[in-house]
This record gives C-alpha cells, structure tokens and sequence, in this order.
C-alpha cells in the first residue's frame, strides 16, 4: 500500500480535482475523505464528498466524514464561484447514508490507529484539524505531517485585502493548527496563484469515457464562467489541487522554514496570516511554507496523474 493520507475537504470545484488525484495515484492510500464545511455548508459538503466518492466508484472506498456546524458561523462562501450546490449545479443524485461519523471522529480514528503514519491533506478550513488537537492533545504529535492550503506569505488576500478564504472561514481554528506541535507544510497564495488552467486543458483531460474525464468535463465549464463572471479572467485558479500536488511530488516545490500565526480579531485583519521575518525573530520556526514551485512541471504531472483512473471505462457511476 501507498502513504496513507487523509483527505479534509470543502468541496468545490477544485476540491473535486485532488479528490481525483489522489484516488487515482498508486502511491497514495487514502484511508478517509472528509468533509469541512467552507466553499459550502457543512451539510452540503459532506454530500460533495459523497458524490464525487459515487461518482469516481474507486476500487477500495476510503472511510467518509460528515461536516459538523463550525462553531462560528462561517463568514464567507464560494458559492458565487462554484455554484449553490459547489459543483456547478451538477444535480449528483447520492445513496442515502444514515450513519456517517462526523470528520473528526473518523479523522481520530485513523491517526490512532496508525501513529506517525498518516498525512491529512487540509484543503478547506481546518476547523476539523482544530477539534481533533483541542479534544486530544496528543494527537497532534502522532499526525505524521499536515498539508495546508491557505494563508499568504507577502501578497494580497482572496477575501480581504489581508485574509485568504480558507484563514478566513475559521481564524480560530487556524491559529490552533498553526500553533500545535505537529509537522505542518503550508502551501500559500503566493505560489498556488502563479497557476491559471486555461480553456486549453480540456483537450489535455481523460477521454469522456472515463470516470475521472466524465467529471471533470461535467464541473469544469462552470468553475471557468465562474472565474470570468467574478474575476473577469480566462482561466482558474487551483489552489487544492496544488497542494495535493505537494504532497504527492514534494520534489517539484521549494519550501523554507518559517514561523508563523493567524490573526483572529481585527476588523481590517482578521484571518491574516503572519510570519515573524525579522532579522532577529522572536518566533519559532513552526512549519515549512512552500515558496517555489517548477511550474510546468507541477502542471503536467496534474494531467498526467488525472489519467491515472482505475477505470479504463465504464458506465456512469
């Protein structure tokens, strides 16, 4: 089996691509999906999870988390981006399932019963991560790395002028990851938004009769008249997706280490992220924050590993 890997998603449009990813790479065993209330709600999110999971139908199914409600309400959507639904308005009819765990549950689970083994791959807010530090300290040192998206280093926000969506979401939560004694990897702004997939990518993906290229020619079209309605751009940004390369082609990023925190009041700043870069610092260094990355290669392996669908080709799912 491959490295064991958790999955916490919001899914989105983009989500949905790493999702693909990563059931798809023989060098990742991904033992749970779970969902994170964030480009959706909670319960919106865990029906993501479990269409795109019905969708792909991968030969071994990982374990799926249900979204609990965030403590505080989230404060920002994508559902102007993404559609109502997060998936474009796809309409995916799921099985009903009546006895999902909730995500930090299922996310205990698999920390417990493998110490030191498990990578969770973070791509929306990380209220989950936060519970399961704050309700079991120790595990937080069992987690054998986390991988975030979020945060910016020296550019602007995506939400604020200060704040990218996922810091944004849940400060709070944020804070108690950044600050936990886990081995973090933080994939920021400042290099996911150096990738923009244009139009062209469509001739690129797997053939319509795969489940992987099915899917992604159902919900691409709308992330692309998302971008151009709000941003006014030709192409889209794939934040997730980046970082799930991170962790599958660790050698392909630049990362350095740095110390860092979450600002979780303000009214200009909350949900900034912020790294002590004095000459003499007074922080720690707590986490390694991608800095560079070899773009067009980062770019192919993505086409490259979309075309590793366990189905050749099948029906829908």
């Amino acid at each position: 089996m491959g490295r064991k890997v958790i999955l916490d998603v919001d899914p989105g449009i983009d989500d949905a691509m790493a999702i693909c990813l990563a059931l798809g790479n023989p060098d990742l065993d991904v033992v749970a999906v779970t969902a994170v209330g964030g480009n959706v709600s909670p319960a919106q999110a865990t029906r993501n999870v479990q269409a795109i999971i019905e969708q792909l139908d991968p030969p071994r199914w990982p374990r799926l988390g249900a979204a609990s409600e965030p403590d505080n309400r989230l404060a920002v959507d994508r559902c102007g981006l993404y559609g109502s639904d997060g998936l474009g308005e796809s309409g995916f009819v799921v099985a009903e399932r009546q006895h999902l765990l909730p995500s930090e549950k299922v996310i205990w689970d698999q920390v417990r019963d493998a110490p030191h083994a498990v990578t969770i791959i973070c791509l929306g807010p990380l209220t989950n991560i936060a519970r399961v530090f704050l309700r079991d300290p120790e595990v937080a040192t069992l987690v054998d790395r986390i991988i975030m998206t979020g945060g910016t280093v020296s550019g602007p926000g995506n939400i604020t002028p200060a704040a990218e969506f996922n810091m944004y979401c849940d400060p709070i939560s944020a804070q108690v990851v950044f600050r936990s004694p886990s081995t973090k990897t933080l994939i920021p702004l400042d290099v996911t938004n150096r990738v923009e997939l244009c139009y062209d990518v469509f001739n690129k993906l797997p053939e319509e009769s795969t489940r992987v290229g099915r899917l992604m020619r159902q919900l691409l079209p709308h992330a692309f008249r998302g971008y151009r309605r709000q941003f006014g751009l030709e192409g889209i940004h794939i934040h997730d997706t980046l970082t799930l390369m991170a962790a599958v082609r660790p050698e392909l990023f630049t990362t350095k280490p740095m110390a860092g925190d979450v600002e979780t009041q303000g009214e200009l700043t909350i949900g900034q992220t912020i790294f002590d870069r004095r000459r003499v610092p007074a922080w720690r260094h707590n986490m390694e924050v991608a800095v560079e990355m070899q773009k067009e290669a980062v770019i192919d392996a993505i086409l490259t590993g979309l075309k590793n669908d366990p189905h050749s080709t099948g029906g829908p799912a």
